[in-house]
């Protein structure tokens, strides 16, 4: 969607505009490399370059500033999004009905095999944050890893039907594995620790956890601005004691080192040999869908003669 301006022209100061015309720039060129940007991930994109410093009230001026810039047609609507405030089940709304021809040719997409099958394991990746549940889908894409944002702690529920999952998993021959990526915070190390407890209590074997990021060694390649530990967590003198006083948030890191890190560490766990096999197999009978989708009108003179006799 273009830039579209739904108040009158406003007449900013130049500090604002500064803002304004960073903004369009980093957002349109995280667009060009195929990610939205949340509001949150392009304030840390501001204080990597030192824009400003790193406190809420200036997290909070950048939001006003750039709702202003979006509402004056300077920033383009679709370049930054609030994921998990979508609305659902509007798809159809003024569309035709497809071809069906067409819609036998996607079905195939659908036709899908279990590629980790026979594999030891079968990975799946956790992130702390909604905000990242792109990033991480992206990274598992190729490899069909299941993916899952916590959103905090996750709930008792989702952490009961999560360990079901795992003891299914386990009775069907193969070890699951959890890699887990957090804020690097009291809560956020402690998290680690709570998924791999609860998941192997509901799936009454020990689960294992790995920790993938956010890590020490990351912080200290990638530098992410540092943000005061609240000291307010009930977790935050053992963190202190381990970590200093300063925490650091895992949406500072670029979308590409993320997608990176987990793709590679997924497939440490993969025989590659295997897994393409598999894909190898899907593709073939994916062919199937191809070839109806092609003689569609072939399939439906039979179909209207098959039914006339009737």
């Amino acid at each position: 969607m273009p830039k579209i301006a739904y108040v009158d022209e406003k007449n900013f100061r130049t500090d604002t505009m500064r803002i304004i015309l960073m903004a369009d720039r980093i957002a349109t060129d995280y667009k060009r490399r195929g990610y939205n940007l949340t509001l949150r991930q392009l304030y840390y994109q501001f204080i990597s370059m030192d824009f400003f410093a790193n406190n809420e009230k200036n997290y909070n001026k950048l939001g006003r500033v750039v709702s202003d810039a979006r509402l004056a047609g300077m920033i383009d609507w679709n370049h930054l999004e609030d994921r998990g405030r979508e609305a659902h089940g509007i798809g159809w709304v003024g569309h035709e009905p497809p071809e069906q021809a067409e819609l036998i040719r996607d079905a195939r997409y659908g036709y899908r095999h279990d590629l980790w099958e026979g594999q030891d394991r079968r990975v799946e990746v956790w992130v702390e944050k909604q905000a990242l549940e792109e990033v991480v889908q992206r990274a598992t894409y190729q490899t069909r890893s299941a993916y899952f944002a916590c959103k905090g702690y996750v709930s008792q529920s989702e952490m009961w039907a999560a360990g079901q999952r795992m003891r299914n998993t386990i009775e069907y021959g193969q070890k699951p594995l959890v890699l887990h990526l957090g804020d690097h915070d009291p809560s956020g190390i402690d998290m680690t620790r709570d998924i791999e407890e609860r998941l192997s209590l509901f799936a009454e074997e020990p689960i294992e956890v790995k920790r993938i990021a956010l890590n020490m060694d990351q912080i200290d390649a990638y530098q992410p601005p540092p943000n005061p530990a609240k000291m307010t967590d009930s977790r935050f003198q053992d963190y202190q004691r381990k970590f200093g006083s300063m925490s650091w948030e895992l949406d500072a890191l670029r979308p590409e080192a993320l997608v990176d890190l987990i793709s590679a560490e997924i497939l440490t766990h993969v025989d590659v040999d295997m897994f393409n096999e598999k894909r190898e197999e899907e593709r073939e009978g994916q062919q199937d869908f191809i070839v109806a989708a092609d003689r569609w009108s072939e399939v439906r003179e039979f179909l209207e003669m098959e039914n006339s006799d009737d």
